[in-house]
C-alpha cells in the first residue's frame, strides 16, 4: 500500500484528496503547514508528497527546497498540487525540486491515475 503525504493548509482540499487516495487504498498522512509536512516526512518516510504550494508561513516552493537539501528525505517524490496555473507556474515548481505538477481544482476521474506515475 502507497504512503503518501499531503502538505496542504485548507481542510477541504485535504479533505477531498484523502476520500480520493483511501478509496483506493493508499495509507495517507496529512499536515496543514510546511513545516509540520517536512518534520512528518521525516517521520512517516511517504512513498510520495503532494505539496500545495501556496501556504501562509513557509511556502511549498521553499519546503520543496527544504526537503531536496535533507539527506533523509531528499529522494522522496515531490508532486506540486496547486490552483497556480498560470504559464510558467509549471516550471518554477519544477526548477524549485518537484517531481510533477497537478494543477487544482484536481480531475477526481483522472487524479489517481496522475499521481500513480510517480509512484
Amino acid at each position: 500500500m502507497p504512503k503518501i503525504l499531503y502538505i496542504e493548509d485548507d481542510p477541504n482540499n485535504r479533505a477531498l484528496v484523502r476520500r480520493i487516495l483511501m478509496a483506493y487504498d493508499f495509507e495517507v498522512q496529512e499536515s496543514d503547514n510546511a513545516l509540520d509536512g517536512i518534520e512528518l516526512a521525516k517521520a512517516y518516510q511517504p512513498d510520495l508528497i503532494l505539496m500545495d504550494i501556496s501556504m501562509p508561513g513557509m511556502d511549498g516552493l521553499t519546503a520543496t527546497g527544504e526537503i531536496r537539501k535533507s539527506s533523509e528525505i531528499s529522494d522522496i517524490t515531490v508532486i506540486a498540487l496547486t490552483a497556480n496555473a498560470m504559464e510558467g507556474d509549471r516550471e518554477l515548481t519544477l526548477n524549485a525540486g518537484c517531481n510533477g505538477y497537478i494543477s487544482k481544482p484536481i480531475n477526481v476521474d483522472t487524479f489517481i491515475d496522475e499521481i500513480s506515475e510517480f509512484l
